[in-house]
């Protein structure tokens, strides 16, 4: 079994609609808290890393066997512009054994199952979704997952959501950015939130590619900038049409350390206090700085493609620690993850977190969030 195993060979989707408690047991601060829900960052030394085998990793992706065979048939040759890659359990644990990872909740990455149509789509998603639960059935220590919903028809999603949840005791949901040209937060998407929020699901936000001929030629894969700036789409669009308010026992991770959504906080806000504030469509809630500071505050932002000073202190400066969790995007990450072996595949966060602190956000946050995946592992 190889230590380190790399990636190997699919597509994309589109959109139109604009667009715990902090754990002070945990030793020394590195940041002084300046508010309940943010902290102002302090660069550290570079410290130590925790040793072991503890990383839950909350974004990582699995490709079942014949899931893979109907993206290539597809044509989804690249996902987000990286070669579709090759995946399996023996490769999955491979990889977390050399990297320190204890469990993996994995989730089927873009264009999930929404290259389908009907019933092809529903019954592709019930095959992932009972390939991940005889997953953790098979390797209980070792793996979690997140359902795939056959988006963008509603009434199967929530049948399925329901299935997966109640049924298969899958950990929560994954979500694109968008489908079919929609973002979350559209009205067609209230009754599957009404039913997620039902069951205080964790939803997993994952960006999607958008098609070439709806963005800028640039000689970029998608996966490097593209994908920050749909995920901060989707969570704009779930604050500004009030879908965040209405559901607030929905946890939603935000993949990639929020897209650009720390960054853009305070301009976001801002909307209020100009024309833009005046012409807002009745019967959705104005954006006040207030409000998005708050609603901001409470998604969840992963590390992964994001383990470095500038995008944390960025996420610590709109949240608190506690919401910060880990992931490392595997396969999809393959190529980019360091080979120094030290077996830390996210350095950077060392530094600006110490070990005490990296051991909240790699393993004590992430099984807050997933209860069943927390009762595995702790056995």
């Amino acid at each position: 079994m190889t230590a380190h195993p790399s990636a190997v060979a699919s597509g994309p989707s589109r959109r139109r609609l604009l667009g715990a408690a902090t754990l002070g047991t945990l030793g020394l601060s590195a940041f002084s808290t300046a508010a309940p829900t943010a902290a102002s960052p302090v660069l550290l030394r570079r410290q130590s890393a925790p040793t072991g085998t503890y990383r839950i990793d909350l974004h990582a992706h699995f490709l079942p066997p014949d899931y893979r065979t109907s993206l290539l048939e597809h044509g989804h040759h690249t996902i987000g512009g990286y070669p579709t890659p090759s995946w399996s359990p023996e490769e999955a644990i491979g990889f977390m054994d050399y990297y320190g990872i204890q469990a993996q909740a994995v989730s089927i990455s873009d264009p999930g199952v929404s290259y389908l149509r009907g019933k092809e789509a529903k019954d592709m998603a019930r095959y992932c979704n009972t390939y991940a639960a005889q997953l953790f059935k098979t390797y209980p220590t070792r793996f979690g997952a997140f359902a795939v919903l056959p988006l963008p028809d509603i009434d199967a999603s929530i049948d399925e959501a329901v299935y997966a949840l109640d049924d298969l005791g899958l950990d929560g949901v994954v979500l694109l950015s968008a489908y079919d040209g929609v973002y979350l937060g559209a009205p067609r998407f209230e009754a599957l939130m009404s039913a997620l929020n039902q069951r205080r699901t964790f939803v997993f936000v994952h960006p999607a590619a958008i098609p070439a001929e709806s963005k800028p030629e640039l000689p970029l894969p998608d996966f490097i900038e593209e994908f920050t700036f749909d995920t901060t789409r989707a969570a704009t669009m779930m604050m500004a049409t009030g879908l965040t308010q209405r559901y607030p026992d929905i946890r939603f991770q935000l993949a990639h350390a929020g897209g650009t959504l720390p960054f853009l906080s305070h301009r976001i806000g801002v909307a209020s206090q100009t024309v833009v504030g005046e012409l807002w469509p009745d019967g959705l809630p104005a954006p006040s700085i207030l409000d998005i500071k708050n609603q901001i505050s409470r998604f969840y932002y992963d590390t992964a493609l994001s383990a470095s000073p500038a995008a944390m202190a960025s996420v610590l400066a709109v949240t608190s620690r506690d919401h910060i969790v880990f992931g490392s995007d595997w396969p999809f990450s393959a190529a980019t993850l360091p080979q120094t072996g030290k077996h830390d595949p996210a350095p950077g966060l060392s530094d600006i977190f110490d070990a005490e602190q990296r051991m909240e956000i790699e393993h004590l946050n992430p099984l807050k969030q997933l209860p069943r995946l927390a009762e595995s592992v702790n056995r």
